[in-house]
């Protein structure tokens, strides 16, 4: 009867996948920017239109979730099968500001088929993801099929900006949340046409650092010689962040970074690398190295800490002119992996940036607020059911990947629900330039993603069955 049921909706999703794509595009259509300073409006009325979609794949008790402040969300659920297995699925239907709008090649909230991609902000961070989820539940409820699991949906609409109030949420509607394992759709594929369970996130510790030599700038020749410039003091701290190889220099912290495991090992090791195309996807110019010691490029982009100067500003492009600045300024990241501890890795991180700082120039610093790493079990059932269901959906066995990228609100809602199993999946590739001008889906691979959805839920529905 199962096996009826999904070749039922997989047809269904087949023969409807362009009205599903239509949903997508209606989506992309709407401003929804979450940011300080945008409009809120639109935000909202993302919302409605989500909860409009969700009322037409079929769930039930559709509400729009408000905390008090800030964006709404949207929750929905199916929950006809007693004795099944519960299924969370997350996605957030908030979007990033457009960027430079002059290198959009088509409007950003223009939804635009081109080459096989589909281009439009949100059209894979996140309103791919809700898509997807609303085409599985429908191939099966519009066929007049029970869905093999129960399900509840948490659509977010704070996410790109930091899920302060996912928190509270949760916490106001604890009796909603309750499940057995959740689906995350914010992740990436590990290429075009090769799909990836993402099982660790890095953390991330960011500090602003200011270095202060004068009370104002000065002309450069009346008094350049015996005055200290605080724009090369800084460029002396931020160069001793790391050795000649461009790994971290700052004394202890590696210390407590945990050894891979032998099946972390295998899974790196059956990874394909071909560095012509990892230089087009990470935009590495030709004559540039590849950094950050011995190792593969994954095992240093998933697996090891690594540093990055975020901005640096002293003057300005426009206003440079003959003079010592008075003030030099620059935001510093450590993304960080199992187990390192935030709180020590800024206590490192100040301690080595004082230490280094030449000539007696004055330095603040500034944390801010730290995201820790999250590591989840890639041995049970329902990974394994997650992992049948990609082979299934895209036809190729799937990757297991880390992510070099923080989401903070992965352990709030893991911890929500008793450290539920999580699996992050997502319908966007290395290519698809998420928060960046002419973010795109491949929209092939987003139909794979839609039926290995569909397989998912069908996978889950046999643990119990």
């Amino acid at each position: 009867m199962n096996g009826k049921k999904l070749d039922l909706a997989l047809q269904h999703f087949n023969d409807h996948k362009s009205v599903y794509l239509d949903d997508l595009k209606d989506l992309i259509r709407i401003p929804s920017i979450s940011f300080p300073g945008f409009d809120p409006a639109p935000v909202r009325h993302c919302a409605g239109a989500v909860a409009s979609l969700l009322k037409t794949c079929g769930l039930k008790d559709v509400r729009v979730l408000e905390t008090g402040i800030g964006h709404p969300s949207v929750f929905g659920q199916w929950n006809n099968e007693p004795g099944k297995p519960t299924l969370l699925l997350y996605a957030h239907h908030d979007v990033q500001p457009v960027g430079r709008e002059e290198l959009w090649i088509t409007p950003p909230f223009d939804p635009t088929e081109r080459n096989g991609r589909l281009y439009g902000r949100g059209s894979a961070d996140d309103k791919g993801g809700v898509a997807m989820y609303a085409a599985a539940l429908r191939s099966y409820l519009q066929t007049g099929n029970a869905l093999p699991v129960n399900v509840k949906c948490l659509i977010e609409g704070e996410e790109e900006v930091g899920s302060a109030n996912l928190g509270t949420l949760l916490q106001l509607h604890r009796e909603l949340f309750s499940a057995d394992a959740v689906v995350i759709a914010d992740s990436e594929n590990f290429d075009s046409g090769v799909p990836a369970l993402t099982a660790s996130l890095r953390g991330i510790v960011t500090v602003t650092v200011e270095v202060r030599s004068l009370s104002s700038s000065v002309h450069s020749g009346t008094w350049g010689g015996p005055l200290p410039d605080p724009v090369i003091a800084l460029s002396r701290m931020i160069a001793s962040l790391v050795d000649e190889t461009g790994q971290p220099a700052i004394l202890g912290l590696v210390d407590k970074v945990r050894m891979l495991s032998r099946e972390e090992r295998a899974h790196l090791d059956a990874l394909p690398f071909q560095e012509s195309l990892y230089r087009k996807q990470a935009k590495l110019l030709d004559t540039t190295q590849i950094i950050g010691g011995k190792g593969s490029v994954y095992e240093k982009m998933w697996y090891r800490p690594s540093i990055a100067v975020n901005a640096i500003e002293a003057s300005s492009r426009k206003q440079a002119a003959n003079i010592i600045n008075d003030v030099a300024w620059a935001r510093i990241g450590i993304r960080i992996v199992p187990d390192m501890d935030p709180n020590v890795t800024l206590d490192l991180l100040k301690k080595h940036l004082l230490k280094q700082a030449p000539w007696g120039v004055q330095v603040t610093i500034q944390p801010e607020a730290p995201s820790t790493w999250w590591k989840t079990d890639t041995t049970g059932s329902v990974f394994e059911a997650a992992l049948k269901a990609l082979e299934k959906g895209y036809g190729k066995r799937p990757v297991v990947a880390g992510a070099g990228g923080s989401i903070p609100f992965v352990q709030t809602i893991t911890e929500a629900l008793g450290n539920a199993p999580a699996l992050l999946l997502g319908v966007g590739d290395p290519f698809t330039a998420a928060h960046s001008e002419n973010e795109s889906l491949l929209i092939s691979d987003w139909e794979k993603g839609c039926r290995s959805m569909i397989h998912l839920l069908a996978e889950l529905g046999e643990l119990n069955g």
